[in-house]
């Protein structure tokens, strides 16, 4: 028995998010803790499991509020890292009218960023049953070369792989660099969440089913889920390619950490069901899931702190079906 069910590494940082206006007309921005791993970790939280995260905060104010939003969702913190130089990355987010966003990024470099070797606990890793990681640990070493360590414990132990490309072009010093690292993050993966943009920039085609094909030949990928925003979300498992609609919402405020609660959703349905001997019937009750999952998230601000709990993602499935 393993005493975590997922443990991530990655960046823990501070989204800037807009939250109405002042009475002088200029937008007031609420502090909320954000990156991609986290958020994952939170609401796999909150569905029950067990979960552990590995980075690196600055040892400030922001550093601490990071580390006591991250605790207080039940996500074990003991190798959580801090820098007595750096602050937290910090990121700057505008709403567009369809709930899409646009960042700015403060990271030049940030505290995720200094993640050294030395610092990761491989007893953590060893002690989960999957491992879950994406790109942003890899822009610069060291944490580049943190997160190659912490993947060579994570395989040692048997653990699952679990990918998330998050690609985020603006971070990279080159897209060269960013395509090398989401190519070694598919070498190594069991599981593949990618987004439908992902696909096109590594494939060059937007026939996502053809560039997932593609993406399984050469990396031999058993398990790629692929998001594609308002149109729902597809999985590729052995022969079977079973899609799902998405559920929206006429409340939609932002679309922040929607994939990332696709992920988990995801990664929740692994944990309970296992990889082997899928059925059609069971991925299509695994993408209703993580859609709902994904789709309740977007009328919230924020991500980590709000997820939703398993009885509200259910109750927007039900009352969907009720409404056909």
């Amino acid at each position: 028995m393993k005493k975590f069910d997922v443990v991530a590494l990655g960046e823990l940082l501070i989204d800037f998010t807009e939250n109405g206006t002042s009475s002088q007309g200029n937008p007031l921005l609420e502090v909320n803790p954000g990156g991609a791993p986290c958020n994952v970790l939170a609401m796999l939280s909150r569905l029950g499991k067990k979960t552990a995260f590995i980075g690196k905060v600055g040892r400030d104010s922001f550093g601490r509020s990071l580390r006591e939003a991250v605790e207080d969702c039940g996500i074990d913190v003991s190798n959580l890292m801090e820098d007595e130089i750096l602050q937290p990355t910090l990121a700057f987010g505008h709403t567009q009218p369809d709930g899409d966003r646009e960042f700015i990024i403060y990271r030049n470099p940030g505290a995720d960023m200094m993640l050294r070797r030395g610092e990761v606990n491989t007893d953590i890793i060893r002690n989960a049953r999957i491992f879950h990681f994406g790109t942003l640990s890899s822009t610069h070493a060291p944490a580049r070369e943190a997160t190659r360590y912490a993947l060579e414990a994570a395989r040692e132990s048997g653990a699952l792989i679990s990918f998330d490309p998050n690609l985020r072009e603006p971070l990279w010093d080159t897209l060269d660099d960013a395509r090398r690292e989401i190519e070694y993050g598919l070498s190594v993966c069991d599981i593949l969440k990618i987004s439908d943009n992902e696909v096109e920039f590594l494939t060059g085609t937007t026939d996502y089913a053809g560039g997932v094909a593609m993406l399984r030949e050469k990396y031999k990928l058993p398990l790629v889920f692929v998001t594609m925003g308002k149109e729902g979300s597809k999985v590729f498992y052995r022969d079977m390619e079973v899609s799902a609609a998405p559920f929206l919402q006429e409340h939609t405020i932002e679309t922040t950490g929607a994939g990332d609660t696709f992920a988990a959703c995801a990664l929740s349905y692994i944990l309970d069901h296992g990889m082997e001997n899928l059925t059609e019937a069971d991925l299509t009750e695994l993408l209703t899931f993580a859609n709902a999952g994904a789709s309740v998230i977007t009328t919230r601000k924020g991500a980590l702190r709000v997820m939703p709990t398993e009885e509200e993602i259910m109750c927007l499935i039900h009352n969907s079906a009720a409404d056909l």
